[in-house]
């Protein structure tokens, strides 16, 4: 679903446009993006783009504007001394984003129930949206709970819910008291507690590149046959083909818009990240499973949205907490990301989705 952000004079879009107005209000009046407009038809990529320095970023600091940020996630707080990755912008080549509005986003979505559900990169996500919201809203109350797998940030005055559920496969893991432990490609038998929500952002991808003692199942199951190896990104395919026959047989998008949160690339190899403080630049060769995720959406019935976030991550090397995990400096962590930082972007664009309607 392509669409266009464009600086051009009101009149003559009226003379020669179709189009939606996004009456984007900005946090600073310095700010560039004081007026974007939505073309429907003319095209703009967001995921096409660079990473700039915005002399107004970050959007919000993590340790004073989010109580309630996971430690691991904070790198200021851990003693990361560099500031640069902080001050990144995600700029598409051909148009530009709209800045985040915590307030109008709470306004649009008010009496809404948001849902991620995946693995820790979805919290990632998760927690940078409960961080500029608060920050956008800070003497607004709110309430954060966590039962077994479901995280809750709620805005009482709002009546909105913005929720993580944890489910890194979304297909079922069974323990077997023989087997051990079961990874059921073809079955999900907790779908229901996607249904009574309004936005579903889903994500799934790093589980199934573990290997080893990081593996978290013993065997796969197809139908009535176990397996106790096979390529995992086979296996990742048929449960994504699995996941996207569920959607299509029991979401109505008339009731419930859906997102794919996309592929965050990990840097994990030979600890790449280590001392890295500025992003990459120019283009990256492809990432595996990218395929995967786009040919099993593209051939769905209903209609689900892709965050297509793997060339923005591939490009910030630069933006994992590497040993600023507050673990010790003999943890290097280069799958996640540090808060403020890079899924500031994912739910800018997120953000900017939402607005074109």
């Amino acid at each position: 679903m392509a669409f266009t952000f464009w600086h051009v004079p009101l009149a003559a879009l009226l003379a020669s446009y179709t189009f939606v107005l996004a009456a984007v209000e900005i946090q600073n009046p310095q700010s560039q993006y004081k007026n974007v407009i939505q073309s429907k038809q003319e095209g703009c990529d967001l995921y096409d783009g660079k990473w700039v320095i915005d002399e107004f970023y970050p959007l919000y600091n993590a340790s004073s504007d989010c109580p309630f940020i996971g430690k691991g996630f904070d790198c200021l707080r851990n003693g990361r001394p560099d500031k640069n990755y902080l001050n990144y912008r995600w700029k598409p080549n051909a148009c530009e984003l709209p800045r985040f509005d915590g307030e109008k986003f709470l306004e649009r979505n008010k009496g809404k129930k948001i849902m991620f559900v995946g693995d820790s990169i979805s919290n990632n996500m998760w927690q940078s949206l409960t961080c500029l919201l608060h920050k956008a809203v800070p003497n607004t109350k709110y309430t954060l709970t966590t039962q077994s797998l479901l995280s809750v940030f709620s805005f009482p005055e709002y009546e909105a819910s913005i929720m993580w559920l944890k489910n890194g496969f979304l297909v079922d893991l069974i323990n077997d008291k023989e087997k051990g432990r079961i990874l059921k490609l073809d079955s999900i038998s907790s779908g229901g507690q996607w249904k009574n929500v309004d936005i579903l952002i889903f994500n799934s991808y790093h589980w199934w590149t573990h290997t080893g003692r990081s593996q978290t199942w013993d065997y796969f199951q197809v139908g009535d046959k176990l397996i106790k190896e096979m390529d995992h990104m086979e296996a990742f395919k048929i449960a994504l083909t699995t996941w996207s026959k569920w959607i299509d047989s029991n979401i109505d998008p008339s009731k419930i818009r859906v997102f794919f949160q996309g592929i965050s690339a990990s840097h994990a190899d030979k600890k790449a990240c280590l001392g890295k403080t500025q992003p990459e630049e120019g283009s990256m060769a492809p990432y595996p499973g990218v395929d995967i995720v786009k040919s099993v959406i593209s051939n769905m019935t209903k209609p689900v949205e892709l965050l297509d976030i793997t060339l923005l991550t591939q490009l910030r090397i630069d933006g994992h907490p590497s040993i600023y995990t507050g673990s010790g400096p003999s943890f290097v962590d280069c799958s996640h990301w540090c808060l403020a930082g890079a899924p500031d972007s994912w739910n800018e664009i997120f953000y900017a989705t939402l607005l074109r309607d």
